[in-house]
């Protein structure tokens, strides 16, 4: 039976109990069961590039609308701060304000605990899991949350202390009883879908007559039946996707599919007292960070073209570097690669790699890979989480949202097709001897036809660096090279230019197999110089 652990890292729980005000002060606790699917449902489409609900997923919601989750709360209290909201309105020579309650609950470090009883099949489970990852929030946006399904030695039986009720059971004294919003089981839902159309898809016929129905006649007739039924979504899926604006639009008090439903919760479950800091809580470590691009309008053709990775990298990285120094001076060597003195850092190109990717192989970057070997500190994950957007060139800014974080095998771990992708740049388990170039390799030094500076020994030297072997040999590609002309190649933030302004395609062998990512040369930790294993 699936169980998610969440924790609140802002110690803080904002959100309000279906049908009452947000002034009212009410917070619904222990979150609805209808609030959490609709959350995995946005994640789902916000981090796993979902461009509509998978087949897995489908079976994966309905499996969970089907039964009512058990909780187990941990300790919390309810606070609220009060302010007064201008709205817009001068009277006297005054803007006039409105008193605006903003309550949550407390629960400090606490650890939350939803547990569905029904079971899931390895690939549901695996699926629930990555999307549990990557949620950022529940309940309103400043609803920071940590989510993770529970797995392992973790699985042990615990307590539950809020519970769906039970007809003619009571749980005793010191239970009381809400009301929680959840999803009618699909199957349920359909029914009542179809019970309901019926009726009325009746009295929509075609004219009677021994004429066959025009075209005309048939269009009109199916855009009547389409338009008489569109105030009931054919599935619970599409209830829960529906927004409040549609809902309210076609005269639903409570969105379709929902039902209310009856839980008992502890009596001290959600106390009135003076709210308590959580402890601070340290990042995991990890040295991976994957996340997504993407637009305002969902349009992946506005998306910027593979050969702006430079541009890209270097603009994320301002963003990151700016939200590290809080207005101050920065002090991150995982993200600036320079010591507390501003001296580059001799540590083997360990530090942060900012790597924009076109995972979905249709010319365009949507994700950008950010990895450090040395490791991301608490400062760096931070800075990372917050920067939500980014800029581009001519278009509209780019929206950023965390996919996946750990080691590099998170990216094996992508759905797909873009695990394929993620698999060439990484390489096989085993390591791969041949590498072609994805982004072009340019020179960190001039080139000369004789020494150490040759090509080859341009690309010995990089690898040496990076403490990797050489390579048996190194062949420019022409073709490759000239499908790579349009790159750009020169940093234009904080960095110097190429001393030779050529970027080339190139084909590398090495004696002994490696793992990637590989990235090599002049500009390798904004992108350039990125190679993938070639299986064949």
């Amino acid at each position: 039976m699936p169980t998610l652990k969440l924790r609140f890292p802002g110690g803080r729980y904002h959100a309000t109990p279906w049908g009452h005000h947000v002034n009212e002060g009410l917070i619904e606790w222990p979150p609805s069961p209808w609030r959490l699917l609709r959350a995995l449902i946005a994640c789902g489409f916000s981090s796993q590039g979902w461009a509509q609900i998978p087949p897995v997923a489908e079976q994966l919601i309905n499996k969970l609308s089907g039964v009512l989750p058990s909780y187990q709360l941990p300790k919390a209290s309810a606070a609220h701060t009060r302010h007064f909201m201008p709205v817009g309105v001068l009277a006297k020579g005054r803007e006039q304000t409105t008193l605006v309650f903003d309550t949550w609950a407390n629960v400090g470090d606490g650890e939350l605990r939803v547990n569905w009883p029904c079971e899931l099949s390895d690939e549901e489970a695996a699926l629930l899991g990555q999307v549990a990852d990557a949620l950022g929030y529940l309940g309103r946006s400043e609803s920071w949350v940590e989510a993770a399904l529970v797995v392992g030695a973790e699985q042990e039986p615990v307590a539950f202390n809020a519970f769906p009720h039970l007809e003619g059971a009571h749980p005793g004294r010191e239970y009381e009883q809400i009301s929680l919003m959840a999803a009618l089981p699909a199957l349920e839902y359909r029914k009542w879908q179809q019970e309901t159309t019926a009726p009325i898809l009746e009295v929509i016929k075609l004219p009677d007559g021994p004429r066959k129905p025009t075209a005309k006649q048939l269009q009109k007739f199916e855009s009547q039946r389409a338009q008489a039924i569109s105030p009931y979504p054919p599935d619970l899926l599409s209830c829960l996707t529906k927004d409040t604006a549609w809902w309210k639009q076609h005269g639903w008090s409570q969105p379709p599919g929902s039902r209310r439903v009856l839980y008992w919760r502890r009596n001290d479950s959600l106390e009135v007292g003076v709210p308590q800091r959580p402890r601070p809580q340290r990042p995991k470590p990890l040295t991976t960070i994957l996340l997504s691009l993407t637009t305002p309008s969902g349009s992946r053709s506005a998306l910027p073209p593979c050969a702006r990775t430079v541009p890209q990298a270097e603009l994320f990285h301002r963003v990151v570097v700016a939200k590290a120094a809080k207005g101050g001076r920065v002090f991150c060597p995982e993200l600036t690669g320079t010591d507390q003195h501003n001296r580059p850092l001799q540590d083997h190109h360990s530090h942060a790699h900012m790597i924009p990717v076109d995972l979905d192989s249709d010319g365009r970057l949507d994700h950008l890979v950010i990895h450090a070997s040395m490791g991301l500190g608490d400062t760096a994950q931070r800075a990372i989480r917050e920067s939500r957007e980014t800029w581009r060139k001519n278009g509209p800014d780019l929206q950023v949202a965390i996919v996946g974080h750990g080691d590099l095998e998170i990216l094996r771990q992508l759905p797909a097709p873009l695990e394929r992708s993620a698999e060439k740049i990484l390489g096989p388990i085993g390591g791969s001897k041949v590498w072609i170039s994805i982004t072009p390799f340019v020179p960190p030094r001039f080139l000369k036809s004789r020494g150490k500076n040759t090509l080859v020994g341009q690309i010995n030297a990089e690898l040496a660096s990076r403490r990797l072997p050489e390579v048996e040999s190194a062949a420019v590609d022409p073709e490759l090279t000239r499908k790579l002309r349009h790159f750009v190649r020169r940093r234009n933030h904080g960095g110097k230019a190429p001393p030779v302004d050529a970027g080339y395609g190139l084909r590398l062998i090495f004696r002994e197999p490696i793992n990637g990512p590989l990235v090599i040369g002049y500009a390798s930790h904004f992108g350039l110089g990125l190679f993938y294993a070639d299986s064949d």
